[in-house]
């Protein structure tokens, strides 16, 4: 591991070496890795087009660096511990060796159903083994998978396959939720009364009963009969697209933001390996779902690129009990620990008792990822989980940025509660006024840019390449807008003070205010809906749902329960509005814009000073909707 930073010296070191000379830093980065073909330049980029290409005419395989790189030094090492959801079920390890083997004995036979390179693999499955060897096999192929959270809706699902243009879903019979069996196959195959797929790979986990249709359908255990354990890796461009993963946006229609291989491959590693100073035999967990982001860079390919024990658990913190992480650490010995203040702020509300029974003592380091983690929450998961002596590493990213930007090193960057700390070697961040003009020194705010490209970051949306360029690279010319607002303090700290677009960050997953408001809008009885974001103790943001319906078929409480039926089968249960709120009106300019700003602050409860509302069609509107929140 030789590009670690070890000092606080060393980081100021190599960041400025990264913003002073950034394509050297890179290529001494990518240096350590397996290329078939080394790159003729390491970047052609431009933010207009956008266009940004890293490592150019570079020939590898992700796989072979986390494979054939690795496996004579460390084939025994142990790559994934899987933790299952009922504490008395056989744990899973698998080594290196096992793993390069089910990985290519499944590439096998994802070819043998003709998946070849270029093709979209959807992966939709529970948190077992399998999820992280179907991504690795795609990969090891060249087909581009694209994973969705196996608690999304059939229609969430069928709109994926759709955009994707998917040739086949690897998914399983079922999964646990806690003490609940929850069948996953039969919302594949509702998805698939309106789409349509060539090849369906089923995973046995539950063993409950679940339809097989024939020539489509197939058994994971039996596809792999047969098969090779061995193969060669399908030679890739540095630029070919890795993965495609969706994320809500601000319109109804969620995007495919696309990642591509090498600078994937580069950043997740060096992040990894830096963030969260692991070192070769530590055992590291992030709690995350393979369906999001965090899965990807920092469960999968950050991990076994750098050679870690990567811990797998498919349950959930509070199952069978709300000691069940503290359980888990102890029993694993595990030293890296990387959650979501979600999941800190829930079992906080427990209290200490439940860690009380368990040993942390093995704890190295802490880590935060989803949203920005509040003071509180922040002291009490040092205080109580990290015992007052592991640093606590606040990482902030996003889907579309592929790995971690801003974050202290761990045991190395001094921190402070509720901040990020400071930007990783390579990222060039810039504080914008909403005109544009970059604020600079320290104690400013605004919102968060990055004026020069990182290796990690997208290259665009599926399908839409018009879509990325107005979603992420119109807002502030040359540089790439975040949605984010910021505060650097005094001593040059940064603070993420959350979305400034029309995003709502529900327990580290982000919701497109639109997307909420068209399946609200789908119930039969609505007339509109406006959704905002408030302050929630546990989500850090929850969804406030204003709407406006036929009151003459249903009590309010019938409708209520109705919407959020509505919602849940559309989206899925984690877009299912907290508090709604029926009104007779929106707060709407004469043009017809809803004054969000007005709702927001409804919804937070501070009614006090609404500002101008001079603008509005109808300002009576605002007492209704305030005397109705009462």
């Amino acid at each position: 591991m030789s590009d670690r930073i070890h000092t606080l010296s060393g980081y100021f070191y190599e960041y400025q070496k990264s913003v002073t000379e950034p394509e050297s830093f890179w290529a001494r980065i990518a240096d350590s890795f397996h290329w078939k073909k080394r790159w003729d330049k390491v970047l052609k980029w431009d933010f207009e087009g956008p266009n940004v290409k890293w490592f150019v005419n570079g020939k590898l395989n992700i796989t072979e660096n986390i494979f054939e790189k690795n496996l004579f030094a460390f084939g025994d090492r142990t790559a994934i511990i899987w933790e299952p959801s009922e504490p008395g079920e056989d744990v899973r390890t698998i080594s290196y060796k096992e793993l390069y083997h089910q990985v290519c004995q499944f590439s096998n036979a994802l070819k043998s159903k003709g998946i070849q390179k270029g093709d979209r693999v959807i992966i939709y499955m529970p948190m077992i083994p399998e999820a992280a060897i179907a991504m690795l096999a795609c990969a090891r192929i060249g087909a581009i998978h694209s994973v969705v959270f196996a608690g999304f809706s059939a229609n969430a699902l069928t709109d994926r396959i759709i955009d994707s243009g998917a040739k086949a879903i690897l998914t399983s019979d079922g999964n646990y939720r806690g003490n609940k069996k929850i069948g996953i196959k039969a919302i594949v195959d509702e998805a698939l009364e309106k789409a349509d797929v060539e090849t369906v790979i089923v995973c046995q986990r539950t063993g409950q009963d679940v339809t097989m249709k024939a020539g489509r359908d197939h058994w994971w255990h039996e596809v792999i009969v047969g098969e090779k354990d061995s193969n060669v890796a399908k030679e890739m461009d540095s630029e070919d697209p890795l993965f495609i993963l969706y994320t809500s946006g601000s319109t109804g229609k969620p995007k495919g933001v696309v990642h591509s291989t090498a600078g994937y491959m580069v950043y997740t590693k060096y992040t990894f390996e830096n963030v969260f100073q692991y070192s070769p035999g530590d055992v590291y967990w992030c709690t995350a779902d393979i369906g999001w982001i965090t899965g990807h860079s920092y469960i999968v390919y950050g991990p076994l690129l750098s050679g870690a024990t990567t811990l797998m658990f498919e349950g959930v913190p509070t199952y069978p009990d709300p000691g069940r992480f503290w359980a888990v650490i102890e029993k694993h010995k595990v030293n890296q620990f990387y959650t979501a203040p979600t999941a800190i702020r829930a079992l906080q509300a427990y209290g200490t008792d439940p860690i009380a029974p368990y040993n942390l003592d093995s704890l190295k380091v802490l880590g935060s990822v989803g949203e920005p983690i509040n003071e509180e929450a922040w002291r009490w998961y040092y205080n109580h989980i990290g015992q007052s002596r592991c640093p606590i590493v606040d990482t902030w990213w996003q889907t579309e940025t592929g790995g971690i930007l801003v974050s202290p090193i761990a045991g190395i960057t001094p921190t402070k509660p509720a901040f990020a700390t400071l930007p990783l070697p390579g990222i060039q961040l810039a504080i914008v006024d909403p005109e544009g003009n970059e604020l600079t020194g320290n104690s400013v705010e605004g919102n968060l840019c990055i004026k020069y490209p990182w290796p990690s970051m997208i290259r665009t949306l599926w399908g839409d390449h018009g879509r990325c360029k107005e979603t992420y690279f119109s807002t502030y010319k040359g540089m790439y807008f975040t949605g984010d607002g910021v505060k650097r303090d005094h001593d040059g700290y940064y603070r993420i003070l959350g979305r400034v677009d029309d995003v709502i960050n529900v327990s580290g997953h982000r919701m497109g205010t639109a997307e909420v408001e068209n399946a609200i809008n789908e119930h039969p009885l609505v007339i509109e809906s406006a959704v905002v974001g408030y302050p929630h103790e546990v989500k850090g943001q929850g969804i406030y749902a204003f709407v406006i319906c036929d009151m003459s078929h249903r009590t309010e409480e019938n409708l209520i329960n109705e919407i959020k039926e509505t919602v849940s089968k559309i989206i899925g249960p984690i877009a299912k509005p907290d508090k709604i709120q029926i009104v007779s009106g929106l707060p709407k300019t004469r043009s017809g814009k809803i004054m969000r700003r007005i709702l927001r602050k409804v919804a937070e409860g501070s009614t006090d000073n609404m500002g101008d509302t001079s603008t509005l069609l109808d300002p009576e509107v605002v007492t209704k909707i305030i005397e109705g929140r009462k």
